[in-house]
């Protein structure tokens, strides 16, 4: 599978219907042009992701919600002129994107991404790009065009190289489907920002709605590895513990000094600001995530607005896995 920074060739590829990771500022995409439903079943097929799990459709400019959303509501064009180009993701009724690209959904999730070379291949493209992360489904997300060597080898026709993503963290989505709007997922546009704009508080999903959007199941984002969250005041205790019956522990910490820890851990330092965690937090994951550890200890951040999303993905990716079981 060639990396290559040549965006003719990979836009050339997509018009014929093969699949082209590209590089955004979130995390890489597995694209295929959105226009055509077997390109879209064979994303399906590769990450091994369930059919009615529905997919974005990547554009390159706001004018372009009209080719694939109907009955757009004026805070539509609102939202997108403050935030695109950029990490924001908007549900909307659907217009022509195939029910293969929709899950089987009557609605679409729409983005244009900020990425320079995400932007000037859909430029090249023409058309709109359906595209999940670059990954195995409910793994963890690339970051790096190696990444997506890793997960797929030479099964993907070209992956682009765009370096690392500038955020690191899946888009936020917002549904404009009903009235007030909904948040599905957590991202680097902040509720705060969007209810500016919007001008009333914007409610989260609730527990156990039937909603499909990309990253609402329970266990999502996670590593081979077990990885287990725990606060700081816990974490050497659960570090002997787990020595002592001989497993191998990584812990990704914020506070905790090499001191603070028993010996024989490895000690990986995370960053204190939530946009840098954000940043660097899959590529540690996956750095980790190598085979020579059995368990991940994550400190648990702030229970804060600021870190909503990376705590989204760290209980996806932790689901199922309590510090007390060992």
């Amino acid at each position: 599978m060639p990396i290559t920074r040549d965006i003719a060739l990979a836009a050339r590829q997509l018009r014929e219907g093969k699949l082209v990771a590209f590089p955004t500022e979130t995390v890489y995409g597995l694209g295929a042009d959105a226009g055509n439903a077997e390109a879209a079943r064979r994303v399906f097929a590769l990450k091994g992701r369930p059919a009615n799990h529905p997919l974005i459709v990547h554009i390159g400019e706001t004018r372009r919600i009209e080719d694939w959303a109907r009955d757009i509501p004026p805070l539509a064009w609102r939202l997108a002129e403050r935030f695109w180009p950029g990490p924001l993701t908007l549900i909307l009724k659907r217009g022509r994107a195939p029910l293969e690209v929709t899950g089987g959904q009557d609605s679409v999730g729409l983005r244009c991404p900020s990425h320079p070379v995400a932007l000037d291949l859909l430029r090249q493209f023409g058309g709109g790009i359906a595209a999940p992360s670059a990954n195995r489904f409910g793994r963890v997300s690339p970051t790096r065009a190696e990444h997506v060597v890793a997960e797929f080898g030479d099964a993907v026709d070209t992956i682009l190289e765009g370096g690392d993503c500038t955020v690191g963290l899946e888009s936020t989505i917002l549904s404009l489907l009903g009235d007030p709007p909904v948040l599905l997922r957590p991202g680097a546009i902040a509720r705060a920002e969007m209810e500016a704009i919007i001008g009333a508080p914007i409610p989260g999903v609730e527990p156990n709605a039937e909603v499909r959007a990309p990253g609402l199941l329970d266990s999502h984002y996670a590593p081979d590895t077990r990885l287990l969250l725990c606060g700081a005041e816990r974490i050497a205790t659960l570090t002997a513990g787990l020595l002592d019956r001989g497993r191998r522990v990584a812990v990704m910490t914020r506070t905790l000094a090499p001191d603070d820890l028993p010996p024989g851990v490895r000690r990986h330092a995370m960053p204190t600001e939530p946009s840098d965690y954000g940043r660097q937090l899959y590529a540690s994951l996956r750095t980790l995530d190598s085979g020579d550890f059995d368990d991940i200890i994550v400190e648990q951040p702030p229970d804060e607005e600021p870190w909503r999303a990376v705590n989204d993905r760290l209980g996806r990716a932790s689901h199922g896995n309590f510090p007390s079981v060992t």
